[in-house]
């Protein structure tokens, strides 16, 4: 489909500041904002998901948002259900006639909204299949956490859904842009240096206004620890600290280390994207907010978004 606006992409590692820049373009420009999380859609995922609702608000105005707190933990969100559920919010959006800005740091979730896939548009690959069925079940599960990272834990437990997301996830990243959406992607960077840093102190900050009670609440509230766990990141490790399998400096180190991790994977994602042929429009994120606003305007101005 096609948008009355050309879509404003921000994207760009953890930590690098997007739902503040996203939120700021979407004030300025009479817009609303569109998340590209697969796990920010739970309610109660708050801190360790990074919503920061907060920033929704700019001088006592609400910025509406979409794709935020859409379904309770345990329910099975895939990649098929972000687009689908892409496609109405900008719908929503449209004739609203208001400016639509997806906001998300997953390569994959940002490649699905500008190009329409879903899962059932994607063809059988025999080839790949017949090479998928040699691997044991772990190493296809750590296969697709490489492509993707995965939150529908039936894709880790059920080996005909796992080859399937492999395929799904294999095929998106490889073929190149068909693009059926009008966007201008705008990408926030930082040094790898200043980069950890910031991973690091936004940890430390998000456990003191506390992380850990969000996932005793959670617990609390009968999800399972292993659903729990299967979110991911922030879930996992403070899952584990929860139920006793990790000491406090052991989950603090191993998360810390996790989100660097994660982080190198998505610039690698970004690298292969541009390589593919989308073009980002890079920003130093280290800049004064006010300076990295004005670099997103001017972007905009002169690509006529």
């Amino acid at each position: 489909m096609e948008s009355n606006k050309k879509l404003i992409v921000i994207t760009g590692a953890t930590a690098t500041g997007k739902t503040k820049l996203a939120v700021r373009l979407a004030y300025d420009l009479n817009g609303e904002i569109i998340s590209a999380d697969s796990r920010q859609v739970y309610r109660g995922m708050n801190i360790g998901t990074g919503k920061d609702l907060a920033d929704y608000e700019i001088n006592g105005i609400k910025i509406p948002y979409h794709l935020i707190d859409i379904h309770e933990p345990g329910h099975e969100y895939n990649i098929h259900d972000f687009g689908h559920d892409f496609r109405h919010a900008l719908q929503l959006i449209d004739k609203k006639g208001r400016q639509p800005v997806l906001c998300g740091g997953s390569g994959l979730y940002i490649e699905t909204a500008i190009k329409g896939y879903a899962s059932d548009s994607v063809p059988e690959n025999p080839h790949l299949r017949d090479e998928l069925r040699l691997y044991s079940d772990t190493e296809l599960r750590d296969h697709l956490m490489i492509l993707r990272k995965v939150h529908n834990t039936t894709d880790l437990t059920d080996r005909t859904r796992l080859i399937r997301a492999i395929e799904i996830g294999r095929h998106i990243a490889n073929k190149p842009p068909e693009t059926h959406i009008q966007h201008l992607m705008i990408g926030l960077k930082l040094e790898r240096h200043v980069l950890r840093q910031r991973i690091t102190d936004r940890l430390t900050q998000r456990l003191d206004e506390g992380m850990i009670n969000e996932v005793y609440t959670l617990l609390d509230r009968g999800i399972e620890p292993e659903a729990l766990v299967f979110y991911g990141l922030e879930y996992k490790y403070l899952t584990w600290y929860a139920i006793g399998k990790l000491s406090y400096k052991q989950m603090f180190s191993g998360l810390n280390t996790a989100i660097h991790q994660f982080a190198k994977r998505q610039e690698t994602w970004f690298r292969r994207m541009e390589k593919n042929g989308f073009i980002i429009h890079w920003i130093d994120a280290a800049l004064p907010f006010e300076s990295v606003a004005k670099a997103a305007h001017q972007i905009i101005i002169r690509e006529k978004a």
